[in-house]
């Protein structure tokens, strides 16, 4: 979905590459939350509790994905699609990890 959006804007000159990364992975949270919660970490957290925290992770990653974007298109001058492979390089396992223990654990290792 983040791709998807982000090609979308910068290909039609709506956004900079920056700002349509960030709108991109936006509406690209919404469609992993149910994906993660379901299939990735099939979670048996229930929602109330699994989706404010895992859209506090989404924020967080949508901020470093703004200043990513922002250090290798405008600092290094990369292209906006090898930034953006980097940049989500840079926080899948970031998120992945934080998602993981946090927004997902299981409910058997709450106790």
């Amino acid at each position: 979905m983040q791709y998807v959006v982000l090609a979308a804007l910068v290909s039609t000159h709506v956004l900079d590459a920056v700002a349509a990364s960030a709108i991109g992975a936006a509406a690209g949270a919404v469609v992993n939350y149910w994906l993660n919660h379901r299939f990735t970490f099939r979670s048996d957290k229930a929602h109330r509790v699994a989706a404010p925290r895992f859209f506090v992770v989404a924020a967080a990653g949508i901020a470093l994905t703004g200043v990513l974007m922002a250090i290798f298109t405008h600092g290094f001058r990369m292209p906006w699609l090898a930034a953006q492979c980097v940049t989500t390089a840079c926080l899948l396992a970031l998120t992945y990890t934080i998602n993981s223990a946090w927004a997902f654990r299981s409910v058997e290792r709450d106790v």
